[in-house]
């Protein structure tokens, strides 16, 4: 489990975590803090007198890094394979110092939570995952000689996070300024999510009526918050946060595996039991590691759908990221005929992406990829749904990115019983850009199907859109099926770069372009000619990237739905907007619904299909 872990560190985009201090009086009250001046000049230490909050300090980075300390007092709280947890016995009451401190021993240590220990140590500053994720520092204890003074000790109680202990700030991660943490302003525990948690690191928190945000994932992580919301930001319908341009949750927290099995959850379960656990930091958040049992109820969430067919004089239009799929895994294919035929009404045209080659990754033989959409075209068909044809045009090999060897690509599947047909072109390559001409004042694409600017570096190790024309009863519809670049290479919400660095925007920036401007293309030839933008964008409906690919000639579908419903996503239990369906002028009159089909990325790894949600726009075709 460590082993993948380590290897996902860079695969980080959007997320936050948790903190504390704990008290052994059990106080319920929440101290008032102040925003105090961050000082990480370093301090002398003094044998025998230093404490653990001392060493932890008023900010990120501890005053006493890289020197010795001696005779540092506490009682061990957590045992792990390599270190153990200790907090102090005599805490100095201040909310804004931890009071617990990882001693990394690197082998199994012989302590027990409940002794009292005397600790000779370095102090160290680590970076998990080393200095280029641009993570956080864990202030830990180094080349230890550990003497145990006493055992069987009552532990400290842990610090509630929430109600009647103190409350995680609900909007900012952090507000100070641009650069690297050890040069922040202000350490401001009670406003900055950023703050809050790093106060309480190393220390054990309790998280009381524990609601889930973000189901169990890949790495067998949970993202709660407490109280059952109560604190929390704006949920949406079915009990996800969602996430808006000024707030990206700080609230939420992830529990982690690392010191026992947990459960598989969907958004929506709760814990009535509290949940405990230590404050630690890795692959870009604070994360909470219980190190007890933890339990959950079901919220009773299950997928959106069926829908209504189509009526008479209507199109409906679906963009679908379909996560790697290949006909290497006819299960799954069986799976996306199902959620087809019986959840999204077979919509006459799906924009799909991530299909893969016929044996999926890491194959390398090959980039045809007809097997896997006859195989849904088939299964459709078994499953008493309609005829489908596709529109596709395999890439060259290794140029498209996504996981090694499977070529992911974007293409189409769209009904032959509906009176859709494509329009007769010359079919495109991987390399061979499509052009607009005006025949007798109608944009004409010189491919059909074709890839816009394919050669163009804004698309390197990246999906190329492809652009497809239909004929719908007489009438032209242009439909441009995008895969944007990934946020992997991004900074982490919760890391040393604040505001986060959002490196990979800049190619979803060009890519944007190139997509607005193919569109203009269209639009100058007729400017009322339909068409359809869609698919996987990697971006919100408020970034940058977005914003320049409507411009003024394309309107977003989602922003139909109240703020609370624009979601399809979820990324550590933020609820978020990635995928996308913009529209021209020529169809804004012709919407007659807007929905996202919720039926995967608020549930676990095991009991979804994709990591994403399906959106589908029915217009009303008669002229």
């Amino acid at each position: 489990m460590m082993t993948i872990k380590q290897i996902a560190v860079v695969m980080l985009i959007t997320v936050f975590f948790l903190g504390g201090c704990s008290r052994l009086s059990g106080e319920t009250e929440t101290p008032d803090l102040e925003a105090t001046p961050q000082d990480v000049r370093e301090t002398e230490a003094e044998p025998g007198l230093v404490t653990i909050a001392e060493i932890q300090g008023v900010g990120h980075i501890s005053p006493l890094v890289d020197q010795e300390v001696t005779d540092i007092r506490g009682l061990v709280t957590v045992v792990r394979m390599d270190g153990f947890w200790m907090e102090s016995m005599t805490p100095d009451d201040d909310p804004a110092t931890s009071e617990g401190i990882l001693v990394l021993t690197e082998l199994v240590p012989a302590v027990r939570p409940g002794d009292e220990v005397s600790v000779d140590a370095v102090v160290r500053e680590r970076v998990p995952g080393g200095s280029a994720t641009n993570n956080l520092s864990v202030t830990q204890l180094e080349k230890p000689v550990v003497s145990v003074l006493s055992q069987g000790n009552e532990l400290p109680l842990p610090v509630i996070l929430g109600e009647g202990g103190r409350i995680p700030p609900d909007r900012v991660i952090d507000n100070d300024t641009d650069g690297f943490v050890s040069e922040l302003t202000f350490f401001d525990p009670d406003e900055d999510g950023l703050d809050f948690f790093e106060s309480l690191e190393g220390m054990r928190v309790q998280i009381n009526n524990a609601l889930v945000v973000g189901a169990t994932n890949a790495y067998k992580e949970i993202v709660v918050v407490g109280d059952l919301g109560v604190h929390a930001g704006d949920f949406t319908p079915r009990g996800g946060l969602v996430v808006r341009p000024d707030d990206f949750n700080p609230e939420r927290i992830i529990l982690d595996d690392r010191l026992i099995e947990l459960p598989f959850v969907q958004a929506g379960d709760y814990s009535s039991e509290p949940i405990i656990g230590v404050v630690d930091f890795e692959y870009g958040n604070y994360k909470i590691l219980p190190f007890e049992e933890v339990s959950f109820s079901s919220g009773g969430l299950t997928p959106q759908g069926p829908i209504d067919p189509v009526e008479e004089g209507q199109l409906r239009v679906a963009s679908y990221n379909v996560e790697n799929l290949s006909a290497k895994n006819p299960d799954r294919i069986l799976i996306l005929a199902g959620q087809i035929v019986n959840l999204m009404a077979s919509p006459d045209i799906i924009g799909l992406q991530e299909i893969q080659d016929n044996n999926g990754a890491p194959n390398m033989d090959g980039v045809a990829a007809d097997h896997t959409y006859q195989g849904i075209i088939d299964a459709v068909l078994r499953l008493g749904g309609p005829e489908y044809a596709y529109v596709n045009i395999d890439p060259k090999p290794a140029h498209d990115g996504g996981e090694p060897g499977g070529n992911i690509r974007v293409g189409y599947l769209y009904r032959l019983d509906s009176g859709l047909t494509l329009i007769d072109a010359p079919h495109g390559d991987a390399v061979t850009p499509v052009e607009v001409s005006s025949v007798d004042g109608e944009p004409v694409l010189s491919l059909n199907p074709g890839r816009i600017d394919p050669t163009n570096p804004a698309f390197t190790d990246s999906r190329k859109p492809l652009v497809a024309a239909f004929n719908l009863n007489g009438k032209i519809l242009f439909v441009v099926n995008n895969h944007f670049n990934s946020k992997g290479g991004d900074t982490p919400l919760f890391g040393s770069v604040q505001p986060p660095d959002l490196k990979s925007e800049f190619q979803r920036l060009q890519q944007a372009q190139i997509v607005h401007d193919f569109v203009a293309g269209l639009l100058r030839v007729d400017p009322n000619a339909q068409v359809i933008v869609l698919g996987d964008l990697n971006d919100f409906q408020f970034s940058a990237t977005v914003d320049l690919l409507a411009g003024d000639i394309l309107n977003n579908l989602i922003e139909r739905l109240p703020v609370e419903e624009r979601y399809n996503y979820v990324y550590d239990g933020n609820s978020q907007a990635l995928d996308h369906i913009l529209v021209s002028e020529g169809l804004v009159d012709h919407v007659e619904d807007f929905m996202i089909l919720h039926i995967n990325s608020e549930f676990d790894d095991t009991r979804r299909f994709s990591d994403h949600d399906v959106l589908i726009a029915t217009f009303a075709m008669v002229e």
